[in-house]
Parts: C-alpha cells; sequence; structure tokens
C-alpha cells in the first residue's frame, strides 16, 4: 500500500474512463485524451482541474447561455483537505464548480507505480446518466 507522502505533487491526466456497471460499457468520461491535473500538496489541501480536450471555443467575448452552459459540462475543477487511510484517498470538498459536490466525501481507491497514479473501483452514480458506474483515472507524476 502506497504511503500519503507518494501522493504529495502534481498529477497530470493520461485517461478517464467510466465503466457502466450493469452493462460493462466503457466510454471515455470526458473525451479522448482530456486535459486535468490533480495536486496534492503538504499541507493537506489538494485540488483538481479536468477539461475535455474537444471544449467548444465561444463565438465571442461576451457567451451566450449555450456557450456557458457548454463550457460547463465540459469541464470539473474542485478543491479542499484530503486524507490517506487503507488505500484510499478521500476529498473533502469544500469549493466545486458544481456545490453538489461538498455535500458528500468522494472517496477513492489508488496505486501507485513508479510515475503512475491510478485512482478506481469506486462505483458511484453518473450525475448526468444516473447509471450505476465504475471510474478508472490514470494519472502521470509531473
Amino acid at each position: 500500500m502506497p504511503s500519503a507522502s507518494a501522493l504529495l505533487g502534481t498529477w497530470r491526466m493520461l485517461s478517464w474512463t467510466r465503466k457502466v456497471v450493469v452493462s460493462g460499457e466503457v466510454t471515455d468520461a470526458m473525451g479522448a485524451e482530456p486535459v486535468g491535473f490533480l495536486s496534492y500538496q503538504a499541507d493537506g489541501r489538494m485540488m483538481a482541474l479536468v477539461v475535455s480536450r474537444a471544449r467548444p471555443a465561444p463565438q465571442a467575448a461576451k457567451l451566450t447561455n449555450d456557450e456557458k452552459a457548454a463550457l460547463f459540462d465540459s469541464m470539473l475543477a474542485y478543491s479542499g483537505s484530503y486524507t490517506v487511510e487503507n488505500g484510499r484517498v478521500t476529498h473533502h470538498v469544500d469549493a466545486s464548480w458544481n456545490p453538489l459536490w461538498g455535500v458528500a466525501e468522494l472517496i477513492r481507491p489508488y496505486s501507485i507505480s513508479g510515475d503512475r497514479l491510478v485512482i478506481s473501483d469506486a462505483p458511484g452514480i453518473d450525475p448526468v446518466t444516473g447509471e450505476e458506474v465504475i471510474y478508472r483515472i490514470e494519472f502521470q507524476k509531473v
């Protein structure tokens, strides 16, 4: 089991897939090759930012409501404190792009091998589809 200190630093996202529990279907959670970073600091704070590589570009400086919605739907961002115990890192969210994420702790089983971090195996409910899914996210140490 990796130590909490092994998480310290910044990690660049390599992939993020979602597997539907009922059907076994696997898809990219934020499109192919998402742009994302996860940072764990020694003071017990963490931050996560993920955007779709295929994010729509606004057509003008003043965004339409549809453009705002498309940008919101193509990202994820949050920060908080974190704790590590028994091969799981728990994100205690205190600020988020979606205020509903501050309601519960995000418990993430993880493994580290060399410069790779994999967060996986925690079933959850997809907020868009309502399906039970298992996410698998792979990062490389920056």
